[in-house]
């Protein structure tokens, strides 16, 4: 006789508060996960993926409530259980790791502190077990030096590390269930490997069953058994992982899998010679340091020289850490260079005056990773486009106003004007972001991983918007990201860099069809693909 399933919810129903009405969050949702199988649950923000995930735990946000069906966990209705055995559930027997381990782990306890917290409310041992458990769980998911690593505190680790710390604070209570909400998302390839490999390899050993919550389709093709695809609260499709992705049989599945990233036809804008817009010339970047490390010098930017022509997008790609974001932010002057040559149109801002210093700012703008954390929450939406324009002194404040009222129109944000950005969805933060960037007609954009938190088809419709709009305005892009998919569909060139120095570059079809340098091998190894079928061809689709 087999063993009963880990967990069972069967036909559950959650609603949310409405005008008048109650709004069905969740509809008729029913699932069997047994143990140590993984299973997958994939949509677009909104549709009610997280949410179910809350329901299993009975974290349901204020005023949502489960209004049918039932949440067996190894045979006990949760539902019904009162709040201290709840609490003696979570964490104990079922496991959560969250998006973002920086929001999760408290920065103002170590390391220590966080891990053996579980153990001593959860389990009967005494300081020295907790210790030893602590370093042992550690070292099994591959964080270097536990002794160091527990005296110290989150914001010395970077985002890999976080995420491995998050999930030994999970696997040390050895749950029965493993939940993982998108747990790789702002993650570059290898590390998005090495998680998922850790997650797998750990829920294997313990028999654990997961529940993987991604936009990530091609992640699901490697590492799921089965998956199942939501949609406003419904389930539309579900059953074995590839072939749901191979041949999806519902129209929502087949649109999710044509938004994946896919190589688009090699652009040859360039083949005439044609002067440079950005020249970079040997820049080095220091890289901060805690007060009690060496005093050697560590670069977070090492002897970088790179050429970009007008109109051109440069993609920058490589793993946590290489010096991506220090690079694109070096070259806008935003942290300061130690070495090195920076021109725009011939002109270095550290080398003339104020007047061309002015200019150069002007003629550089800034798409941040998080639009949530760069626009200003007191602002709205119509404000915050148009506040660039403040500098753009030959405009009168009617003409300011308009061409704002344009460049919301032209992102597709027509009626959004009056509203805050708390009011607006993620993908609509980020058109914000690239409204504001575009909306002065600069020369040099720097695009900083602008796509990464955003699922899959929302992630399409930023990308043609980007697309679209450099081809209209003809300004130059550096594209900062960890996906390799997205860099085949929008880049002319590539350069691949790695502990502060690029070591490939070129078009992109050269480098990522022959990649000389062993890093690129292993990225491009990293990167999970899926075949997609369509009516008349099948491609490879590399997602990151």
């Amino acid at each position: 006789m087999s063993a009963a399933p880990v967990l069972v919810m069967d036909r559950v129903s959650l609603e949310a508060p409405g005008a008048g009405l109650a709004r069905p969050v969740l509809q008729d949702f029913s699932l069997l996960l047994e143990r140590g199988e993984l299973i997958a649950l994939v949509g677009e923000s909104g549709s009610g993926k997280s949410m179910a995930a809350r329901a299993i735990l009975q974290l349901l946000p204020p005023g949502v409530r489960q209004c049918g069906g039932r949440i067996l966990f190894a045979g006990t209705d949760l539902a019904v259980l009162p709040p201290a055995q709840l609490r003696a559930v979570r964490g104990a027997q079922i496991g959560l790791v969250m998006q973002e381990p920086m929001v999760s782990l408290n920065p103002a306890m170590t390391i220590y502190r966080q891990l053996e917290e579980g153990l001593r409310l959860h389990r009967e041992l005494s300081p020295g077990e907790r210790y030893t458990a602590c370093h042992e769980m550690l070292a099994r998911v591959g964080i270097p030096d536990p002794p160091r690593c527990l005296s110290a505190f989150p914001h010395e680790f970077s985002g890999g590390q976080r995420q491995r710390i998050m999930l030994a604070s999970v696997m040390l209570l050895r749950p029965k269930l493993l939940i993982a909400d998108e747990p790789t998302t702002a993650l570059d390839t290898l590390n998005q490997r090495e998680v998922l490999d850790l997650i797998v390899a750990l829920a294997r050993e313990a028999g654990v069953a997961v529940m993987l919550i991604t936009h990530n389709l091609a992640l699901v093709g490697r590492y799921a058994q089965r998956v199942v695809v939501l949609e406003k609260g419904r389930i539309v499709e579900t059953g074995a992982a590839r072939a749901v992705l191979e041949s999806p049989q519902h129209e929502y599945t087949r649109t999710l899998v044509a938004s994946l990233p896919r190589r688009a036809p090699p652009r040859d804008r360039f083949s005439a010679p044609t002067r440079e817009l950005l020249t970079v010339t040997d820049l080095r970047v220091k890289a901060p340091q805690r007060k009690d490390a060496a005093h050697s010098t560590v670069w977070a930017v090492d002897g970088v020289s790179l050429k970009v022509r007008p109109a051109e997008i440069l993609a920058v790609v490589g793993g946590s850490g290489s010096g991506k974001t220090t690079l694109g932010r070096a070259i806008l002057g935003l942290i300061p260079r130690a070495a090195g040559e920076i021109e725009l149109e011939g002109i270095d801002p550290l080398t003339t005056d104020r007047r061309q210093r002015a200019a150069f700012r002007r003629a550089t703008q800034l798409i941040f990773q998080d639009p949530y954390a760069s626009l200003d929450p007191r602002m709205r939406v119509l404000d915050i486009v148009g506040e660039p324009l403040r500098h753009v002194r030959e405009l009168t404040t009617g003409e300011r106003r308009s061409r704002a009222e344009e460049m919301l129109e032209e992102v597709g944000l027509r009626g959004l004007a009056a509203r805050f950005p708390r009011e607006l969805s993620g993908g609509q933060r980020q058109r914000v972001a690239i409204a504001r960037a575009v909306v002065a007609r600069p020369k040099f954009v720097v695009a900083d991983e602008p796509v990464s938190a955003l699922d899959a088809t929302i992630q399409s419709q930023v990308l043609a918007l980007f697309r679209r709009l450099q081809r209209q305005y003809g300004f130059a892009s550096l594209f900062i990201t960890h996906e390799l998919g997205v860099v085949e569909q929008i880049a002319d060139r590539v350069i691949v860099m790695q502990r502060g120095r690029i070591v490939e570059e070129g078009a992109v079809a050269a480098v990522f069809d022959h990649p000389q340098a062993a890093y690129t091998r292993e990225l491009l190894e990293a990167t999970p693909t899926i075949p997609v079928v369509s009516s008349s061809t099948q491609v490879c689709v590399d997602v990151d």
